[in-house]
């Protein structure tokens, strides 16, 4: 039988923002906006509805003048990413 996959985790930008901040301790804003090509609004929804899960904890600060979002994976996201790929790899290998 296989196991579902986390819906929230099956957005392509939800999934790439997690594949990103599983690697590293943090990750700001504009980052994630390159790396993943999103456009800001899309992105900013998106990290919203990480957070609102409790998968991502995010920070808002000022660097000077400039407004600042940095975004970290937290313990519950991270256990929701390592089941989503344990669950697709199952997927695969049946």
């Amino acid at each position: 039988m296989f196991e579902a996959l986390d819906p929230l985790l099956h957005s392509q930008l939800r999934l790439a923002v997690m594949s990103l901040l599983i690697g590293v301790e943090e990750a700001d804003f504009a980052y994630l906006k390159t790396e993943t090509g999103a456009t800001a609004g899309n992105l900013s929804v998106q990290i919203d509805k990480l957070s609102e899960a409790g998968y991502i904890a995010i920070e808002k600060t000022f660097r000077g003048k400039m407004p600042r979002t940095v975004c970290k994976i937290t313990p519950k996201g991270i256990n929701a990413f390592d089941t989503y790929v344990n669950n697709l790899k199952a997927y695969i290998n049946k």
